[in-house]
């Protein structure tokens, strides 16, 4: 029978799982290729015969996914599935216009049929947008269950930037462990916190083998999403947040809108820095939309550990890369906190900014009061350690969720700015974990 010859279009995570839960043993397709975006140095490299199984014996190519039209005529590709996130509908659809034009079929899969069932019950934390808080959601469920006397197991949406084979399944307990496996900054800023409050993280490339790992050490098991993704894991209950700072984003963004129509409970974060009126929007297009969902609002609490260094003084703020790129936020928790400490300015990086560095903040032209904490690879930290050190500042505030000063050299006076997701209205977060224990008897 001719295999369909198909490729994958993803940011090196989505795709990757869609290929090994949905094609891997699929005789009747052929993947091409995949193609990347959003992430640097993915690229030019190949997803590992080891992982990708007896029908690919050679691999199968990572290209850029500007090489996409080319692949589709040259190859003779017949379809093309979308697999990455936070992506506007309209430019998604720019995509799918692209590759119709080019003579192929444009494909969304479904969400059921890429989530694996696990043997433990498992609540899902994801968003409609990146950026809006999930990690201090998932925190607090974790915290939730850990009160309960429960074992409570994170598994990450994947960030697969190094060896994809050495990868497969990784399992983080200490900080000696992100030092091990030489994790780029965003995986750190997603993974210290947890690991610090004694919280086990897997993360990886091959989430069923992951899902294993995890099961044999959880009474429950967290699944933390990435971006606006939906769930990997089939959820018993799923947990979406919204974010008041940029209302509307949940009807505008894919996967979020789906989320935000699927999600059990759905969390309205940083109540308490937005503007009210968004947040009664929210509200309305919530009770409007998915009505069936339980509704509840959360603070974002942000602290200087010395606020006093800031007031008057020209500030470089270092925001979350992700949230402040792909996600779109002009800025994050450093700057609110800047603001709020009295600092005279905040500082444009871009006349210092080099390398990458200065290519990512040409990219996301919206950043002139920021910088985004970019750490792919030692080039890039690199980069980001020139372009502070040639910033004409007083301070610098670090809003990573990561001691940056771990990873590079940062001469002028640092501020840490650090947050937490707190309760805002009733029920609560906590409420939520009880009713879910007590629906699955876990005692």
């Amino acid at each position: 029978m001719p295999r369909t010859r198909t490729v994958i279009m993803g940011a090196a995570g989505r795709d990757f799982h869609d290929f090994l839960v949905r094609f891997r043993d699929d005789e009747t397709t052929e993947i091409v290729a995949f193609t990347a975006t959003q992430i640097p140095g993915i690229e030019g490299r190949t997803f590992p015969p080891e992982l990708a199984g007896p029908l690919y014996p050679a691999g199968i190519p990572i290209v850029h996914e500007r090489e996409l039209s080319a692949l589709i005529k040259e190859q003779g590709v017949e379809r093309v599935i979308f697999a990455y996130s936070d992506i506007a509908h309209v430019d998604l659809m720019h995509k799918a216009s692209q590759v119709i034009a080019d003579g192929a079929d444009f494909m969304l899969l479904g969400a059921d049929p890429t989530m694996i069932p696990s043997t433990k019950p498992i609540i899902s934390v994801c968003a409609v947008r990146t950026g809006v808080g999930k990690s201090g959601i998932s925190k607090r469920v974790v915290s939730a269950l850990k009160a309960r006397g429960l074992r409570a197991v994170d598994i990450r949406h994947p960030m697969p930037y190094r060896d994809l084979l050495k990868m497969r399944v990784e399992r983080y307990a200490t900080i000696e462990d992100l030092d091990n496996y030489g994790v780029t900054i965003e995986e750190r800023e997603e993974y210290e916190h947890l690991v610090i409050e004694g919280i086990v993280v897997y993360a990886g490339v091959d989430y069923e083998a992951i899902l294993r790992e995890a099961e044999k050490e959880a009474d429950v098991i967290i699944w933390d999403g990435g971006n606006n993704d939906l769930p990997f894991y089939k959820s018993d209950l799923e947990i979406v947040a919204l974010d008041p700072h940029r209302p509307g984003h949940e009807r505008l963004y894919y996967p979020g809108e789906s989320n935000f129509l699927r999600a059990d409970v759905l969390v309205i974060n940083k109540v308490n820095t937005a503007d009210p009126a968004a947040v009664a929007g929210l509200r309305a297009v919530s009770a409007s939309l998915n009505h069936d969902a339980v509704l509840i609002e959360t603070a974002s609490t942000i602290t200087l550990n010395d606020p006093e260094s800031v007031r008057g003084k020209r500030v470089l703020v270092i925001e979350d890369g992700p949230t402040v790129t792909h996600g779109g936020m002009p800025y994050g928790a450093g700057a609110i906190a800047a603001r709020d400490a009295g600092a005279a300015e905040l500082v444009d990086p871009r006349p210092a900014a080099v390398g990458s560095i200065a290519g990512t903040l040409q990219a996301y032209p919206h950043l002139t009061e920021v910088l985004p904490a970019m750490g792919y690879s030692a080039e890039q930290l690199r980069d980001l350690e020139l372009t502070i050190a040639g910033t004409d500042c007083d301070v610098v505030i670090v809003a990573t969720p990561i001691d940056l000063s771990r990873l590079i050299t940062i001469p002028q006076p640092t501020v840490r700015a650090t947050y937490a997701v707190t309760d805002a209205s009733e029920p609560t977060i906590d409420d939520i974990v009880a009713a879910f224990c007590d629906k699955h008897g876990l005692k």
